[in-house]
Parts: structure tokens; sequence; C-alpha cells
């Protein structure tokens, strides 16, 4: 009997999916009542009957038995195992604090309830919680200086717009669902990128710029429109706080600075901001650029534009939809959470901080900056490590117990999407392996003797009553398989309530009142960028589907000046570390410039790009990620 799904990944889209079960198989397809998702799935997607039935799945739990990361554990039972995490948790606490013991979890599996609610286990307890840095942090504060808010534009209203601008975003691999919604609508496409991305080539223009001088292109194309009064003076006017000293601000920047910078002809910057302001463009604006030194004032420079030609919210980068606040359960704590930065997660294993470390929804052994520092932490600490996971990922074999997890197929949930405004319902179609991590909750807390209500409530009781808060309905929900949320009035979240180019907030927080162009280099000579692979969401898929990238891409200029030759094994190196894989030489990648991609497993390919990756942290966009602030050198071996 067909069921209704929705794919639980890190990802823009969160497609509404119709699932069933014939002869044993798994058989998914696109809802095609779904307005975004539109009846059909990315590639990825399309393969998740390989995922749900990998053979690699984890069946028992496991106790290690040798060194962290030797792989050497042995079977134990699920009575066994959460009795041994139980009791290391209560010595912990009663030895070190509650505040040493460190949840760490993220998106991987986007479940309201499978996201949140072992996390009211660790507030009831008291325990440090993540301050969430690695994905879109710099541009979440970046946006609330401006706007107060980072929620942009509704996507389904793409449709009443000509120009979309996809700006640090390959939305052809990460964002599909939209990029095919921009075209079904007709929507000119702009890519804005260091990259000659997948994206880039299906645009009908691309801009190619250096790294880090987003800032400065946003600042130019905004003195173009100033200048030549291509702005929407009514609009500026009444809602813009700032902007006569942003004007003056512009005034100052010399067009030929910013070409040089950029890269771009002052006729391609002009050329920007005249059609731009023209057509009213609405920007993508993307993850990957800022998590750089300089991708928090990228932002800022870049949510402006759209204010200047008269868009109320002009662009995309967050979808908050429905408070979820229940499921997670902060009201459980007695005292306020100590917060722990997600990027510096090895200082505070070394720093002694986190004696017990639970691990569920994240890869960190793949994800995290500077991995040979993070596992030498892990090595020569006596942190207790324990792990919730389908797979024996890199992190898993570094753990001290590793319980297995279940699939979204096997589990009630509901997921919401930071692109659109549907929150899809997830039945279970089947039982295959493993425990969900509200099962695993329920059990960990049994085990504590731990008697709050709140701890046991099934998963169905925490779905009805988010949606209940959020004036939804269950009913409508299970019927149609997603529901909308409807749109509230929308106002300007800043201290003056409206659209601040001049910001108190940024300054508060010891950043100049404008945003700010800064070059930046390093020791090594080639900037590394280090984005998703099309088949990939961070780490997840690597060992099920097996189609990865492992290239290093060098332009032909920097590849002949090291006499590298296309397929020739190259080392990759800095102060990190070193990593050797093959060379493609390509026009796409800018001299300069070298990229490989993310987060493939160490224990699969030998290496990962993040033991070359800096974990250093941009501390006034709140310690947010700094992965493409990395540079490097390249050898023929």
């Amino acid at each position: 009997m067909p069921m209704f799904s929705v794919c639980m990944r890190d990802c823009y889209d969160t497609c509404s999916m119709v699932s069933e079960l014939k002869n044993g198989k798994l058989i998914v397809r696109g809802n095609p009542e779904h307005p975004i998702t539109a009846g059909f799935l990315c590639p990825k997607g399309a393969l998740l009957p390989k995922w749900f039935h990998s053979k690699d799945r984890l069946r028992k739990p496991l106790i290690r038995t040798g060194e962290r990361g030797s792989g050497k554990f042995k079977k134990a039972s699920w009575k066994e195992a959460i009795d041994l995490v139980a009791r290391k948790l209560r010595d912990v606490i009663e030895r070190h604090g509650s505040e040493s013991v460190l949840v760490y979890q993220y998106a991987g599996d986007r479940g309201v309830v499978n996201y949140a609610f072992p996390l009211r286990l660790f507030h009831y307890l008291n325990a440090s919680m993540l301050d969430y840095g690695i994905c879109d942090r710099a541009g979440q504060e970046a946006l609330k200086d401006v706007y107060g808010t980072a929620v942009g534009l509704d996507p389904e209203e793409l449709k009443n717009q000509r120009l979309i601008v996809y700006w640090g975003i390959n939305a052809f691999w990460t964002n599909l669902h939209g990029f095919m919604l921009a075209r079904r609508n007709g929507l000119e496409i702009w890519t804005v990128d260091v990259v000659r991305t997948e994206t880039a080539k299906r645009s009908d223009r691309f801009f190619q710029i250096r790294p880090d001088t987003d800032v400065l292109l946003a600042l130019g194309v905004a003195k173009v429109i100033i200048k030549e009064e291509l702005y929407d003076r009514a609009f500026v006017r009444e809602n813009i706080y700032g902007f006569e000293e942003f004007k003056n601000y512009v005034k100052t920047l010399s067009l030929d600075y910013v070409s040089k910078e950029t890269g771009l002809s002052i006729e391609e910057i002009e050329t920007f901001a005249r059609e731009y302001a023209e057509k009213r463009g609405v920007i993508h604006i993307g993850y990957g650029f800022q998590r750089s030194l300089a991708g928090g004032e990228a932002v800022r420079a870049i949510a402006m534009l759209p204010a200047i030609v008269g868009h109320r919210f002009g662009f995309i980068y967050d979808m908050k939809t429905i408070d979820k606040s229940y499921a997670e359960g902060v009201f459980l704590r007695t005292k306020p959470a100590k917060r722990i930065p997600q990027m510096k997660l090895a200082e505070y294993i070394e720093k002694g901080e986190v004696k017990f470390l639970y691990v569920y929804n994240s890869n960190p052994l793949a994800s995290l900056p500077n991995q040979r520092r993070l596992r030498r932490a892990l090595l020569e600490s006596d942190v207790f490590v324990v792990t919730h996971d389908i797979f024996l990922t890199d992190t898993a074999l570094y753990s001290d117990i590793v319980l297995p997890a279940n699939t979204f197929f096997e589990r009630l949930d509901i997921a919401d999407s930071y692109y659109h405004r549907y929150v899809a319902l997830n039945e279970p179609i089947a039982k295959l392996h493993g425990k969900s991590n509200s099962e695993v909750t329920r059990l960990l807390a049994r085990a504590l003797g731990i008697k709050n209500p709140y701890l046991y409530e099934n998963d169905e009781e925490v779905i009805r009553k988010i949606l209940e808060l959020n004036g939804l309905s269950w009913e409508e929900l299970r019927r149609k398989g997603f529901i909308k949320v409807s749109k509230r009035p929308r106002k300007w979240e800043t201290p003056s309530g409206k659209i601040e180019f001049s910001s108190q907030r940024a300054v508060e927080r010891g950043l100049s009142l404008f945003p700010r162009y800064r070059r930046f280099s390093g020791k090594y000579p080639l900037r590394l960028l280090t984005p998703t692979y099309r088949m990939t969401i961070t780490s997840q898929y690597h060992n099920t589907y097996g189609m990865i990238d492992s290239h290093l891409y060098i332009s032909p200029a920097d590849a002949k000046e090291r006499a590298i030759k296309e397929g020739d094994e190259v080392e990759v190196f800095n102060d990190h570390g070193k990593v050797r894989t093959r060379a493609k030489v390509s026009e796409d990648v800018p001299r300069g410039v070298v990229l490989l991609y993310k987060a493939f497993w160490v224990s699969l390919l030998g290496w990962n790009v993040n033991f070359l990756t800096a974990d250093e942290t941009v501390q006034n966009y709140g310690n947010a990620s700094a992965y493409h602030s990395t540079w490097v050198d390249v050898k023929k071996v």
C-alpha cells in the first residue's frame, strides 16, 4: 500500500514522496501533487531504495574493544549497550558535572521528532549544547543585521518575478526543484560564482568573480544603481534606514577598483546593475561562499540590493515556517545551557571540558575541519563517545559505543523545509534494522531511572502537539501528505522597524557601519574551495551509492606552472595536513583556485579534504565556519 514519505536529507527541497514496499523492495516516487517538488526526485532521491536496503546497515549495538579508529568492536544486546551508556553518563555527571556532557547533532536527518526529541533528555540533564556554526550562520547574522530575519521570499512567488540571481549557489545540484521552478515560471537566470558550475553553464548570464570579492561586486552594483537613479525612490524613502549615509559611502568606491579586484569589466558591472534594477531581480544567496572569512560581510552587502530596487524581502536564504521548540524541550532545563561552538569541538575536548560526547544525525569525523587535530584530540583524551547511526561511519569508528539507527522509511515523523512553506508527512513503511532517535532517548531515560513524562511521549503525540501549536491540522496532513503553512503579516525585525543599511546590530558586534571589502591571503598560494558533490550530501551516500568525484580541479595555468597534466597523481598540502589524489585540469576553475569536493569517508577513500581545511571561525558572525578560507599548494607526485 502506498504511503506518504518525505526526504529528510539536509537539502533545500525536502521532497514529498509516495513510497511502498513491493515483494520486500522499497519503491519511491515524487509526490505529483506537491507544488514545489512536483513529482520528480533528484538523482540522490531516486536511489533511496539502495540506501534503505544497504547490506552495510548496522544491525546490533557495538562496544569498542580496540584502539579508536581500529574498527575493533564486539556485538552487544540493546540492554547491555544502553545500560553501559547510562552508567557512563551517571559517572561523568557525578565526577565532572553535567556541563561535561555534550550532545553533538546536526541535520543529517531533518525529521522534526528525530532531530529534536533526543535533546529533551540532554536538556533534562543540564548538559552542554552546540552553538551551530557549521552551515549558514554568517549569512543568518548578516541578514538579521539588515532585515532582522534571514527568512526571505516564498519561492511560489517566483511566478511573479522576471529574474533570479543564483549568487554563490550551485542550484542545479543542490536546489534542483527550485532551479526547475524558476525555469517553469520563465525567469531569466543569472549566476555569480567563483567556479563555472553546472548552474552557471545553464544560466542566461554568468559573472565569474574572484574569491572574497562578492562584497565588492554588490557594493559596486549598488553604486551604479544609486548614481544612475535606478532605485525605487519611494520605497527607499519610506523603508530603508541609513540610505543617505550608504549613498555617500558607495560614492567613494571606484568602479576601476571593483573591476580590478573582482575580475569583471566595468561594462559587466554596469550591465548587471542596470538590468538587475530594471527587472527587480530576486537573489538566491547561497550557503557556500558565506563559509569564509569574508562571507558575512558579503551577505550583508548582497542583501541590500533587493531593497534598493523595491523588494520587501527580495532574497531567498532560509525559510522558518513552524515553531518546533516543543519537540526539543528546553523547558526541561533547570539552569542555562553552556553553548559550545560547533567548529571548536576539538579545542573543548583538548581542554578537558567535554568528557561524554553523544553523536547523532551527524558525522563530525568527516564534516568538521582540521580533522588531524580532532582525531588526535579523541585519541589523546578520556572522552567517552557514543554514536547513534545507520552505518559504521568514520565517527562511529572512533566511538566507544555504536547504536544502530533506523531510516526515515521506518518511523513516523514530519519535516518542514528551509526553502519552501510546506510541512510533509512521513509514514513508516517497514521495519528493518535499528531504532529511531526518539526510541533510544526513551530507553536511555528509563535506564537512568528518570520519571519525567515528557521523555516518554510517543512520536505521534509530539507531532500532534507541534501541529496544534502552529495552527495546523493533523487530519489534513494525514489525508494530503503535505500542508502549506499560511503566511503571516511580515515586518522587518530591526530596532528601527525598517531595512537597516546602517546597522547598529552589526556595530555592536565590532563591525563597521557598512559592509567592507578585505583582501585575504594565506601562507600558501592556492585558495581551496570545498563544495558538496552532486551525489552526496556532505558525507551521506558515499558508502551506499559509491558515486564520488575525488579529483583535484586545477586551472590550466596553475597546472602548467607545476608541470601537472590531466590524470597525474598530485599531493595537496598545507600546515594542517596533506592528501593525494588525481588532477583534473579545468577551465571552470580560475587561476589561483583549486577545488576538492567535501567530506568523503576516510575509511573508504583513504583521505578527506577536511584534513586540509582551516578550523578558524568568524567570531563577529557567530563563530561561523570558514572552510573556504583555506590555502594550499599542489605538487606532482
